[in-house]
């Protein structure tokens, strides 16, 4: 497939209108204040910060991150912005943040592949594999706990995490993530309607949400993320019938709308960070 073809189909669809392009940062401006707020207050733990250090910190960040596996480069950029006693706090609240994300994720995108199993009575679903799996479960989860019985200092962290999730503002921490996950899951469902996908309400949110279960379970470089979920979202709408084209064009302008230009005016602070006097 040609960029042309892309191109054209965008065209085709207005997808360049004042009105389209306006209500897509709209979305994306919602989804990154939801985020910068949810660091604000995560951060809180360990200073006081303003609403714009914390749009510094998590744009900032978000660049640093592109070209590691899984956004992990985000906790160390973030731990730059504080001294270095503090920086071990600030990576298990950051990774409290992307905790909570996951879990929306996990939990949303769960019911979405349920939906689409009953929906589509896929015959492959068996009792026996379903027993195999809980197994599988089972030994892994008991090959876990006697690691971190084993390794002390697993042990220490795993207490440190525990103690960081229950923080008292985890419930403000959850709606966040929620919110925030509703917002760019109805962004992509904004641009199914845009490309005029036939498609009820429930069979695209059970599609989008299990599209971001199975994307969030492969590492990836965060600069092809929109390879990787294109990817999937071919093979999850593909079961509507859904245009290729169509598919990931959408997954494109995601990329370009929640990640690419994000990290462009994250650049910005990049090139304006210095480094915290110890």
């Amino acid at each position: 497939m040609k960029l042309i073809d892309f191109y054209s189909k965008m065209i085709d669809f207005d997808v360049f209108s004042i009105k389209n392009i306006v209500l897509l940062l709209v979305f994306t401006l919602i989804n990154w204040f939801l985020e910068i707020k949810k660091w604000k207050i995560l951060a809180q733990r360990v200073m006081e910060i303003s609403l714009i250090e914390a749009t510094r910190q998590s744009l900032s960040s978000l660049t640093f991150s592109l070209i590691t596996p899984n956004r992990i480069g985000e906790y160390g950029a973030k731990a730059l912005y504080f001294k270095k006693e503090k920086r071990k706090q600030v990576l298990l609240l950051n990774f409290v943040g992307n905790f909570y994300q996951l879990l929306i994720t996990l939990l949303l995108g769960i019911i979405g592949v349920v939906y689409l199993i009953a929906y589509f009575s896929f015959s492959f679903i068996t009792i026996q594999k379903s027993i195999l799996i809980l197994l599988v479960a089972i030994i892994f989860s008991t090959v876990l706990f006697f690691l971190q019985k084993k390794f002390q200092f697993l042990n220490r962290w795993i207490k440190k995490i525990i103690e960081a999730i229950r923080f008292k503002n985890n419930t403000s921490i959850l709606f966040l993530s929620l919110l925030r996950y509703l917002v760019f899951s109805h962004q992509f469902y904004f641009l199914l309607m845009i490309y005029d996908v036939d498609i009820s309400y429930l069979n695209a949110m059970s599609g989008i949400v299990s599209m971001y279960l199975i994307a969030s379970c492969i590492p990836i470089i965060s600069l092809f993320d929109f390879v990787v979920k294109g990817s999937v979202a071919l093979l999850v709408f593909s079961l509507f019938n859904v245009d290729i084209l169509s598919v990931l064009s959408i997954t494109t302008i995601m990329w370009i709308f929640n990640f690419a230009f994000p990290a462009t005016l994250g650049s910005y602070f990049v090139l304006q960070f210095k480094p915290v006097e110890e």
